[in-house]
């Protein structure tokens, strides 16, 4: 039987669990677990294969299940059997260090939910209805300092913006410039 053709639709769900295996986020990007009893059966069944484990990458109910695990927290991302283990690897790498860039670098289960308003900016930068969108974590933070006011943000992130910012409305500056002296 031939190899599914590579789809752009490469997540169906990323998930965060605390160290008891209780959902602290979960977005689903497709139907495989249609109900929320399905999903929290899914959930369980992942956690207790993998809350032990040191390995990356697990194979389970036909999927792919990446994840990596800090302090009290779980982090999941989950794609088809045939999909690619690095794609979905720099989605989990650029939520975790996005998550740790906005939670100066505090990644654990009180700081999350202090903050659960930037994890569903940060998820939304990086995939979109399965889509993945961004894999750079500054990026990420970037734009979630943008869009949400009430997100904290390291004095270094603050500074990231100012110059980038600074950067752009020079170049602005400039272009504006030139069209008038040579336009």
């Amino acid at each position: 039987k031939p190899s599914p053709e590579p789809s752009l639709y490469t997540v169906k769900a990323v998930l965060i669990m605390d160290n008891d295996g209780e959902r602290l986020y979960a977005k689903y990007y497709d139907d495989t677990y249609p109900t929320v009893k399905e999903q929290k059966a899914f959930e369980k069944n992942i956690f207790n294969k993998t809350h032990r484990t040191d390995s990356e990458i697990a194979l389970l109910e036909g999927l792919t299940v990446v994840y990596k695990s800090n302090i009290d927290l779980y982090f999941y991302v989950i794609g088809s059997s045939h999909e690619n283990e690095l794609m979905l690897m720099s989605v989990l790498n650029c939520l975790f260090d996005s998550l740790s860039q906005m939670l100066r670098k505090n990644v654990e289960k009180r700081a999350l939910l202090e903050n659960m308003e930037g994890l569903f900016l940060a998820v939304d930068e990086i995939v979109d209805g399965g889509v993945i969108l961004e894999s750079d974590p500054q990026q990420v933070v970037h734009r979630v300092a943008l869009r949400g006011d009430d997100v904290p943000l390291t004095e270094q992130t603050v500074t990231q913006v100012r110059e980038y910012s600074h950067s752009s409305l020079s170049a602005v500056y400039l272009s504006i410039s030139f069209s008038l002296s040579f336009g």
